[in-house]
């Protein structure tokens, strides 16, 4: 009887050794995912936003890409309803049709979604990749404040030097940039500095609106995380279309919705599509630390980047700039110290939008947006975040 109370012991130890080991490699693949989800979009898009030739629509990209993760949520919701295709319409209808007042809250976040999905494409046209990397970063700021003012969280002391060292980091970078600015910036008449930083401050301030906003009316919902992004999906496409009509639609008219379209522009699209559902559904592995180191990483991948493939130059003052912003980043997603009841505020990554329920990501995108979707996708709960 011992010795199978021992070996029974030895088994369930054994099991728990393989799952630990498991986890740890999930959790490695989980970071690698999101740092080349992070570089590669914003570097992506820098080079297709630069080449010489006829220039795609960005308004007809945000709107393909909104189709896409419309589908892609669409056919994940009929494999879950087993291929059944009657089960599958008679569930949207309901969560989308007879819930519309459910489905109604999403129109505020959609709108600003789609609003930030096209600032991005303007921040990136303008501004060199590595830049746009470090100051995006103030979206952790902006939902910070955002969450201390509108939800009355408490922040740690860490969190708040971190914010300060966040800020200092990005006008070190800015007061670089007006000295020293990447040479196909400042030659190129096409391109605007100061454009793409006013792009990428309010796109960071809707990115922490959106992402409290998202915590605030959606909290405690048990909605599925693929309903919610058909939901974003539908109202992200309609609005993505006005503003398409509204701000090429005489252009669009004349040349076409895929005009301009390239093998590498729809490499964009489909890493702007499905990479905020690809973090999404990777994130539940990886704990805040982790996502924050993945950020501090891409913004120094970007750099690393830019600099063979759009001759970026760093200096001393931009390293510093940076260095500040990394370390700000990493301190931020550092848990607080257990003190009692004071709740906690993780920070993001792109994207796609992050997370919903609970909030996507909530506990940390929500964090600041905290993983969205950068882009506008929700992710599933913690335990379970995906984000222009």
């Amino acid at each position: 009887m011992a010795g199978g109370n021992h070996s029974q012991a030895g088994e369930e130890k054994a099991a728990s050794r393989s799952q630990s080991e498991a986890n740890k490699k999930l959790k490695y693949i989980s970071l690698a995912v999101l740092v080349v989800q992070n570089a590669s979009l914003i570097l992506s898009i820098r080079y297709v936003r630069t080449l010489p030739g006829d220039r795609f629509f960005a308004t007809s990209a945000v709107v393909m890409a909104e189709v896409l993760k419309v589908l892609t949520c669409l056919l994940i919701i009929l494999l879950q309803k087993r291929c059944s295709v009657k089960e599958t319409v008679l569930f949207l209808v309901d969560s989308i049709v007879f819930q519309y007042k459910d489905t109604l809250k999403l129109a505020v976040p959609s709108l600003i979604y789609t609003l930030q999905n096209n600032l991005q494409y303007v921040a990136i046209s303008n501004l060199p990749a590595a830049t746009f990397q470090v100051t995006y970063q103030l979206k952790i700021l902006t939902t910070a404040l955002f969450s201390v003012m509108m939800l009355r969280k408490s922040l740690s002391r860490v969190q708040w030097v971190s914010l300060l060292l966040l800020f200092a980091g990005v006008a070190i970078v800015q007061v670089q940039q007006e000295g020293n600015k990447e040479v196909s910036v400042s030659n190129s008449s096409n391109q605007n500095y100061t454009v793409g930083l006013v792009a990428v401050v309010i796109s960071c301030m809707s990115s922490g609106f959106a992402g409290v906003y998202f915590e605030k009316i959606l909290k405690g919902s048990s909605a599925s995380v693929w309903v919610r992004n058909v939901q974003l999906g539908i109202f992200g496409t309609a609005l993505g279309m006005l503003g398409l009509w509204w701000n090429d639609g005489a252009a669009i008219a004349k040349h076409g919705f895929l005009f301009g379209y390239t093998d590498m522009v729809w490499c964009v699209i489909f890493n702007q599509a499905f990479g905020g559902l690809l973090v999404a559904v990777v994130v539940k592995y990886a704990d805040n630390i982790l996502k924050g180191f993945a950020t501090s990483f891409s913004i120094v991948v970007s750099t690393v980047m830019s600099i063979y493939l759009f001759g970026f130059h760093v200096d001393l003052l931009f390293t510093a700039g940076a260095g500040l912003v990394i370390g700000a980043v990493y301190m931020y997603s550092l848990p607080k110290a257990a003190s009692g009841g004071s709740s906690s505020l993780s920070s993001s990554s792109s994207s796609s939008a992050s997370s919903s329920l609970p909030r996507t990501d909530r506990g940390a995108e929500m964090e600041a947006f905290l993983p969205k979707a950068e882009g506008g996708v929700l992710s599933p709960p913690p335990a379970v975040h995906i984000t222009a």
